[in-house]
């Protein structure tokens, strides 16, 4: 099985980044418009990214409040959209604070803060999926909006 993996250093508090990824409100100011329902297996997000894709359901399996969210993608969808490829993946946020990482006599080491890192990882993906490639670039378009939204609220 391969995984999509992504490494974000953002400038922003790692209680603003948590809250960005473990709530569909939050989650739907940098992605796409989620609902969140409670159900007898937990809590779900769902986003319609158009009908050709149908709608995409991720169940919550675990939020450690500014450590890690990770979710598996339940829903099934046609062979033709890149979201048949998600069905029992995961998709996993780990949240790392960092100090500056700057020497102190370099003199724009002052204006470097404390970072969150990002670690994210999209695994569970059979090895000869047509739309691994696709949605790698598509999570580092939109996991960058994470970090444009995160950085420009701090």
């Amino acid at each position: 099985m391969a995984t999509i993996y992504h490494q974000l250093w953002i400038n922003a508090s790692v209680a603003k980044v948590y809250e960005l990824i473990s709530s569909a409100e939050g989650i739907s100011r940098w992605w796409e418009k989620q609902t969140a329902t409670r159900t007898d297996d937990g809590l779900i997000f769902e986003h319609n990214p158009g009908p050709e894709h149908g709608v995409v359901k991720l169940k919550v399996l675990e939020m450690v409040p500014n450590k890690r969210v990770e979710w598996e993608c339940i829903s099934i969808h046609n062979k033709t959209t890149p979201a048949f490829a998600w069905t029992g993946t995961h998709l996993t946020f780990e949240l790392t604070e960092r100090e500056k990482f700057a020497p102190a006599n370099v003199s724009w080491a002052a204006a470097v803060p404390a970072l969150v890192i990002l670690d994210f990882h999209h695994s569970g993906w059979a090895e000869s999926s047509d739309y691994f490639g696709f949605c790698n670039y598509a999570w580092a378009t939109v996991l960058q909006q994470l970090a444009q939204l995160c950085e420009s609220e701090e």
